[in-house]
């Protein structure tokens, strides 16, 4: 499989578990794997993954696909009905980070525009025939020209995250469906010479947006379980930090 102009090689599973016991599964979802089937007989996805490896396996959630971070999977159906009942009641904590165009100061900014799903993985902010969407803001880090923010989503609606964001003039950087523009080193750089017909790529391959915890309280045990930043996001926020501060 070729990822932008990459060579992509899929993980082990058990490799992306970040927590496992009798009833849960996390997993680090890299990007640009789907978490569930996007079409019949697709690609690779989490849950072919997960059912390989545990028979009754069922994603609890789903992230984007160039998104990645933690995600749930349960291992026996009572979990996750347990899980999802906590989703629907909005009790499960959600927080990710961000990397946005920009220098915001964000101080617990809440955002509650509601949002239209139009179909064929459109979404638009639409006051009147929208539902209920939420979500809270924090400034973690500046540069010169950009922020990482802490994004905490109250409700689940489709791009939720990147739409409310760009709705602040703050899109994620590399989310060319709301206007996000991908980071080259020659932007942040001084000096820096491109080679003789050399194609400079972005720094980062797709948009900088990672779940970074979920909370939540399950047959009484409570659970929070952190993902690590991958490594695109974790390169971007370092070049970010020696070239751009």
């Amino acid at each position: 499989m070729d990822v932008r102009g990459r060579n992509f090689k899929f993980p082990k599973f058990k490799d992306i578990i970040i927590y496992e016991d009798q009833d849960l599964i996390a997993v680090n979802k890299p990007p640009f794997i789907s978490s569930l089937d996007e079409r019949e007989g697709g690609e690779v996805n989490i849950l072919r993954m997960a059912k390989q490896y545990h028979t009754d396996a069922q994603i609890c959630h789903r992230i984007d696909k160039e998104t990645s971070g933690v995600l749930l999977i349960a291992k026996n159906p009572a979990s996750y009905r347990s899980v999802s009942i906590e989703f629907e009641k909005r009790r499960v904590k959600k927080v990710y980070h961000a990397i946005i165009d920009g220098h915001h100061v964000f101080e617990d900014m809440k955002v509650d525009l509601p949002i239209l799903n139009m179909g064929n993985r459109n979404v638009a902010i639409d006051r009147v025939n929208g539902k209920n969407a939420e979500t809270w803001f924090k400034s973690l880090r500046y540069f010169k020209n950009y922020t990482l923010v802490e994004c905490r989503p109250v409700t689940g609606r489709m791009h939720q995250i990147r739409i409310h964001l760009a709705t602040q003039h703050a899109s994620i950087v590399g989310d060319g469906l709301y206007k996000g523009k991908p980071v080259y080193l020659s932007h942040i750089k001084r000096g820096y010479i491109l080679g003789k017909e050399q194609e400079e790529l972005p720094i980062m391959k797709r948009f900088a947006l990672h779940a970074k915890e979920l909370q939540l309280n399950i047959h009484g045990k409570k659970y929070i379980i952190e993902a690590p930043y991958p490594k695109d996001f974790s390169t971007l926020l370092k070049q970010l930090e020696r070239f751009n501060t």
